[in-house]
């Protein structure tokens, strides 16, 4: 054995292959970040130091090879390629940072309210890269289905109460955004031959007791793209591509914190293996048989619970 505590062929006693940093340069990385110069911001300087430590800190990890670090350069070509191509409606940077779980650990470290009463607030989850901010209002109790009814599409009455975390009231005025895709699983910027746009979208402002109500459909499970550098990765992963069926929704209030998540069927075969890490037990919903109803076969009573703003910022 070495003195250095390796064996003759450059493992460590347990087998483990020993920390590359002592053969590289140890001055190189802190020469990278303090070449920033004196009138980058605290917090840019926070970050961008960050970024420099860990990737070159995971290049030595690795000892990343010249080959590795060209096809990671064209991976990232390829990402900005595809997004100016689409004129900008697939965003499959946004989509890679969903598959490596990127967008779910920054939701949760934006979203993390810890509450001391009875109520707590409705989880929040990725906004994914489907949200658009052209949706219409509609009037309570109308439908999201400006296109009619889809073929195989179950329709569903959802409703429910917005109420405030601390005091348990009703938020009147409160918006509901909601869209989601067809039953062929396409949004509709994805699918221009079958969906007008701003088809299953749509915002409702709660009434004076906070409630909303409308029609929309029971969410069918859907695949990523099967191709572009989203679907190279799944496969270098060894991963599926599929989401669970879902309904995303955006709730805000002037005097509230906003809350973006969404809602799952509870009998998806996908919701433990979501490809994105989505999924979060409050969000799996039960959707039922709805009687008496003739413009829906199914329902889901679906109460959102917000902070105000200044709840986390100080006293209340």
């Amino acid at each position: 054995m070495a003195s250095n505590g390796t064996t003759s062929n450059g493992t460590t006693a347990n087998g483990d292959k020993p920390a590359a940093s002592h053969r590289f340069d140890p001055n190189f990385t802190q020469a990278v970040i303090d070449n920033m110069g004196p009138n980058t911001t605290p917090r840019n300087r926070e970050v961008l130091g960050a970024l420099v430590k860990h990737i070159h800190d995971f290049s030595r990890e690795v000892e990343l090879t010249i080959d590795e670090w060209m096809a990671g350069v064209k991976f990232v070509n390829e990402l900005g390629r595809i997004y100016a191509d689409s004129k900008q409606t697939r965003n499959e940077t946004h989509r890679i940072c969903d598959i490596l779980g990127l967008e779910s650990l920054v939701d949760e470290i934006a979203h993390k309210i810890v509450s001391d009463g009875n109520l707590d607030p409705t989880s929040s989850s990725i906004l994914g890269p489907f949200w658009s901010p052209n949706a219409p209002f509609r009037e309570l109790g109308g439908s999201i289905m400006q296109d009619g009814i889809p073929p195989k599409g179950q329709v569903t009455k959802m409703h429910g109460v917005i109420r405030d975390m601390v005091t348990g009231a009703p938020i009147p005025g409160a918006v509901f955004d909601i869209w989601q895709a067809s039953a062929n699983g396409k949004y509709d910027f994805q699918d221009p031959d079958n969906q007008s746009p701003n088809n299953l979208r749509g915002k409702f402002r709660a009434d004076e007791q906070g409630r909303y109500w409308f029609y929309c459909l029971h969410p069918t499970a859907y695949s990523l793209p099967r191709d572009g550098p989203s679907w190279d990765l799944l496969t270098m992963m060894d991963r599926h591509p599929m989401r669970p069926a879902h309904i995303h929704i955006m709730v805000t209030h002037p005097d509230y914190q906003g809350c973006t998540t969404q809602l799952y069927p509870n009998t998806d075969p996908w919701l433990t293996t979501d490809t994105v890490f989505a999924v979060k037990p409050d969000l799996v919903c039960d959707f039922k048989p709805l009687k008496g109803d003739n413009k829906a076969t199914l329902e889901l009573e679906y109460n959102v619970t917000i902070a105000p703003k200044s709840f986390g910022k100080g006293k209340l």
